[in-house]
């Protein structure tokens, strides 16, 4: 995992888990590595991923288990509720950053529609 300066990196762990549901990678009711696991795979401090994982079960996104590990929520739609969150930031930056290229919003839209007719 490559960690962007600018954002905290116990952000970018959950940012990452959720990226992992969303693909299908993590399913609803998986088991995810314990903090220390995950700390000593990516190189980071245990208290950094103990603050992602508190910030989640915090969320509702997982709920660790005494004795059994720390489980993604098992609801359909959390899944749901995340893809939406998630997409919203991508195309909040995603204007935000065509209209400081100087682009209108009907622009933008035209670009998009091209852009969809290609694929």
């Amino acid at each position: 995992m490559e960690f962007d300066n600018s954002k905290p990196i116990y952000l970018q762990i959950i940012e990452d888990i959720k990226k992992k549901l969303i693909r299908g990678e993590i399913k609803p009711g998986d088991k995810i590595p314990s903090q220390r696991e995950l700390a000593k795979d990516i190189k980071v401090n245990p208290n950094t991923v103990q603050r992602a994982y508190r910030e989640m079960e915090s969320i509702n996104l997982v709920k660790a288990l005494r004795g059994q590990g720390t489980f993604i929520c098992d609801e359909e739609e959390l899944l749901n509720e995340i893809k939406k969150e998630m997409a919203n930031e991508v195309l909040i930056k995603f204007v935000e950053e065509m209209k400081s290229l100087g682009f209108k919003d009907d622009e933008v839209i035209d670009l998009v529609k091209l852009w969809q007719e290609k694929i």
